[in-house]
């Protein structure tokens, strides 16, 4: 039986992983790992590990011990920070990863870098300014008014996001977060989204999947309506949708391997915009498409480990659109 470690253990993103390699054709043994005390007594894993955090200098070493101690096979992460030091470190720890190159990890982690390569491969996307100085800030409120969005470069569930409806308000925004240098500016889109979750190997398109949001949970405990916790989910096929995505990646990564998720807003004339890339994981909901008869996170590791996986006959949206995921709190 393959030994699987997954961090953040008892967090919903890695639960809904977990559930979703608990319903494969065959079983592992799952480590979790994580940094919070209070998420592991939630955890779905067979055996549980209380970790540093990812910045912390111990965080390597540990992993390394521990991958070594409980025989793992695989190690997985579904945290932008630990997926960005697990990068940087893939020579030296003893276990297998199915991640990309660290350029691409941290041109998509930094939501400023991604915007320069999709804007470079004229990827639709949203204007965009760094906002380094107060005199940044002016200037981006000159273009874009009122109808200006800020939020942090790095970060999910809408980091620090906020529509500008005053300057001055953006201004001591921003000097909350101590945040010059770390905010962006884009022009504001609409409300609706759509994700679409792919799996590359060696540039080879896997299977991807889209998924139209309709709504944020907890949007109304928020100043940006933004929480990054789809409230109902649908499952959609549609070939711009899918055009635009893979545009994306290729700006990115002329090979990609792993898991790109893919995140876009239409804009006020019905058309997706690419907003970000979240690289190396899956998105929260990843249990929907397993239960709709597509195990991503089983796929995903059968090529991580190596190993051979049946042959897909669709690998473009196999899922029938119009399925609707419903959440509460995950626990």
């Amino acid at each position: 039986m393959k030994r699987i470690i997954v961090s953040e253990a008892g967090g919903a993103l890695t639960r809904n992983f977990v559930m979703s390699l608990r319903t494969a054709p065959e079983k592992y043994h799952i480590i979790g790992i994580s940094s919070n005390v209070y998420d592991l007594p939630l955890s779905n894993a067979d055996e549980n590990y209380l970790v540093p955090k990812a910045s912390d200098p111990l965080f390597i070493p540990i992993i390394k011990k521990l991958i070594v101690q409980t025989k793992a096979d695989f190690l997985h992460s579904q945290h932008d920070t630990v997926i960005q030091v697990l990068a940087s470190h893939v020579s030296e720890l003893p276990v297998r990863m199915f991640l990309p190159s660290t350029d691409t990890v941290n041109a998509c982690v930094d939501k400023y870098q991604s915007y320069l390569r999709f804007r470079a491969a004229h990827v639709p996307v949203a204007d965009t300014m760094e906002l380094a100085s107060h005199k940044d800030l002016l200037r981006a409120w000159k273009t874009f008014g009122t109808g200006m969005w800020i939020r942090l470069k790095k970060g999910g569930g809408g980091a620090g996001a906020l529509p500008v409806r005053n300057i001055d308000f953006a201004k001591y925004w921003i000097s909350y977060y101590n945040g010059w240098g770390k905010f962006i500016a884009s022009e504001r889109l609409g409300e609706d989204s759509v994700t679409w979750t792919s799996i590359w190997k060696d540039g080879e398109l896997i299977v991807a999947q889209g998924r139209k949001r309709h709504y944020w949970l907890f949007a109304n405990r928020t100043l940006s309506g933004v929480t990054g916790v789809t409230g109902a989910g649908e499952t959609v096929s549609d070939g711009v949708v899918d055009a635009c995505a893979q545009r994306a990646i290729s700006a990115i990564d002329p090979k990609p391997n792993g898991i790109f998720s893919v995140d876009m807003t239409y804009d006020s004339t019905k058309k997706p915009r690419v907003t970000e890339i979240n690289i190396g994981r899956f998105f929260t909901t990843i249990h929907f498409f397993t239960q709709a008869g597509c195990n991503m996170p089983y796929i995903y590791l059968k090529l991580g480990l190596g190993e051979t996986i049946q042959t897909i006959q669709k690998k473009m949206n196999p899922l029938k659109s119009g399925l609707l995921w419903i959440r509460g709190m995950d626990a």
